[in-house]
């Protein structure tokens, strides 16, 4: 499922026009973005929580000739799936 087929599905459950559930994705997307860049977590209790991991720095290989390369540390976005959005795929 893509970005504007998530729209038509927002659109009708919610039985709201296609631009008003695009507004809305973007306005959550746009908030959660926003939450982790300021090191915050989102918690959407029974679908999961978005949060942000430190990645420390590390020794690499470059591929193509086997050099060790200095990979820096990272902060990176991550998502936990709660229990009931486990469940409901299983």
């Amino acid at each position: 499922m893509n970005k504007s087929e998530l729209i038509e599905a927002i659109a009708a459950s919610a039985d709201i026009s296609k631009a008003a559930a695009g507004r809305a994705l973007d306005a959550v997307t746009d908030s959660i973005t926003k939450a982790l860049k300021e090191d915050d977590q989102v918690a959407l209790v029974g679908f999961g929580t978005f949060l942000v991991k430190e990645r420390s720095a590390r020794t690499g290989r470059n591929p193509q000739t086997g050099a060790p390369i200095e990979i820096a540390a990272a902060k990176i976005p991550s998502f936990k799936p709660g229990k009931a959005l486990k469940d409901a795929v299983n």
